[in-house]
């Protein structure tokens, strides 16, 4: 006769592990800070500027207590230092500022910009921020496709902004030109300029590639989203963005070449050849700038920008040190921006240079702390993709795909920084603070205090009795891509 024992082999059943919906809610918030950033000028387009800057402050503002609320793990010794330091010159800027409104207004911008990266950065994973800038980016890629389509069928002709439908002075004026029946003409999605979406779809590309490679769910979809990206991304006709996805694709062969080396000296051959490529290809792209820019549609010039370059120029050396004042973007209602600069018939809001932009702004003072700034992202994205994990005697631990995020995000930024100043805010700085400062907390994914408390928060099993022949802060089996194992969707 069979007789139940009050002394099982096995643990007694549990119910999957599952998220909580605090920390579910959470990831929600940042996933809709990811797209606010990206969609960048579609707010203003959209609702306006003073409704744009109320849900931005109002960000900011939930940010702030959502972080004091939920207190993630935060090494202070280890925050990106040179952020800060470019942040602080640029407040003092206060004090010598030739336009002072303007310098406050856009220094409330970059202090919620900053704020926002560093909580993000603070309260996800590795896994979670890939996962949430990818659903970010579905966002943008889906109605930027979806506002194209809208304007195509149901409105027959380009629109302004505010969902105005009239006669533009000049095309640059149109929200969306009605371009996407209309081959070859460029896209301009939701942001309303073609130079603002080229670089998002082709962030888009690499961060669906890179979930991809990391093994996540839905892998058909993933495809679908590649492509639309690409679609995009083809459509917008960026040169710049071109350019971009040169030195991605450079960046990214560089990397895994580099991950192959087995032997001490053995990526000194990569180096060379990469420098060699790297210095070689600007060495052409200024001997032949004519020949490529034509075939691209661009002029020589880069579309007006050398005209631009030189009055900016002209009156950053009139203070070459300190430079006259924070204005990133520049407020084409303060009087010293309003006709200063004038293409195609309205106002410029940039130097389109972010280094050129820094000169004249903050100066050489600014100018250095930005190179140091860039300087130490790049250095530290580019060795957390190529060197292996270790933290301990093992040497043998794979790689990451996630760890490529970092140094082919440095490839885009840097790139489209030569043509545009979009670098300096929006999700160029949030990236690039971000995952800076990310790589700094959490110099390993899935692993260190960082991960573990995050991915206790979210009810992962990472401490729990079984768990012994994982890795610290890893995930449980079938859980590769960062979600518990029991909620695989």
């Amino acid at each position: 006769m069979a007789v139940h024992s009050k002394h099982p082999a096995s643990a007694p059943p549990e119910p999957p592990v599952r998220e909580k919906t605090g920390h579910l809610m959470l990831r929600g918030w940042c996933i809709f800070l990811l797209f606010m950033s990206l969609s960048g000028t579609a707010w203003v387009n959209a609702f306006g500027e003073l409704t744009a800057a109320v849900i931005t402050i109002a960000g900011g503002v939930l940010s702030a207590v959502l972080w004091f609320v939920v207190r993630p793990h935060l090494q202070w010794r280890r925050l990106p230092w040179f952020v800060v330091a470019y942040v602080a010159w640029a407040t003092a800027s206060l004090a010598w500022s030739a336009w002072p409104q303007t310098t406050a207004l856009t220094l409330l911008l970059l202090y919620i910009t900053t704020l926002q990266a560093l909580f993000i950065g603070s309260v996800l994973t590795w896994r979670e921020l890939v996962r949430a800038a990818a659903t970010a980016l579905k966002w943008a890629v889906a109605l930027s496709i979806l506002f194209e389509l809208w304007v195509a069928v149901f409105i027959g002709q380009p629109i302004l902004p505010g969902f105005v439908v009239g006669k533009a002075d000049d095309p640059i004026e149109y929200w969306s030109r009605n371009n996407l029946f209309d081959f070859p003409g460029r896209l301009q999605g939701i942001m309303g300029n073609a130079n603002l979406l080229a670089p998002v779809a082709l962030l888009a590309i690499v961060v669906f590639a890179i979930r991809l490679a990391s093994g996540a769910p839905r892998r058909t979809f993933l495809w679908i989203w590649i492509g639309l990206s690409a679609f995009l991304f083809v459509r917008a006709s960026s040169a710049t963005a071109y350019l971009a996805a040169a030195a991605v694709a450079v960046v990214l062969v560089t990397v895994l070449l580099m991950r192959r080396a087995t032997r001490p000296g053995e990526r000194t051959k990569y180096y060379l050849a990469y420098a060699a490529v790297g210095l070689g290809g600007l060495v052409a792209l200024w001997m032949l700038r004519d020949a490529i820019f034509t075939g691209l549609g661009r002029s020589a010039d880069l579309t007006g920008r050398e005209r631009i370059w030189e009055a900016v120029l002209a009156r950053a050396a009139e203070r070459p040190w300190t430079g006259w004042g924070f204005a990133t973007p520049w407020v084409t209602a303060d009087p010293a921006f309003d006709g200063w600069i004038i293409d195609h018939g309205q106002a410029v809001m940039q130097a389109h240079n972010m280094w050129v932009d820094v000169a004249m702004q903050l100066g050489i003072v600014g100018v250095v702390l930005l190179a140091l700034l860039y300087l130490a992202f790049v250095w530290r994205a580019w060795f957390f993709a190529v060197d292996r994990p270790r933290w301990d005697l093992r040497a043998d631990r794979p790689y990451s795909p996630l760890t490529l995020l970092p140094t082919l995000v440095g490839a885009i930024v840097l790139v489209q920084g030569l043509a545009e100043s979009s670098p300096l805010l929006l999700w160029g700085w949030l990236f690039v603070v971000m995952l800076g400062a990310k790589i700094k907390q959490s110099p390993h994914v899935g692993v260190g205090p960082a991960e573990q408390s995050a991915a206790i928060e979210r009810g992962d099993a990472v401490a729990r009795e079984g768990s012994a022949g994982r890795e610290p802060g890893t995930a449980p089996d079938g859980a590769a891509d960062g979600r518990p194992a029991g909620r695989r969707a």
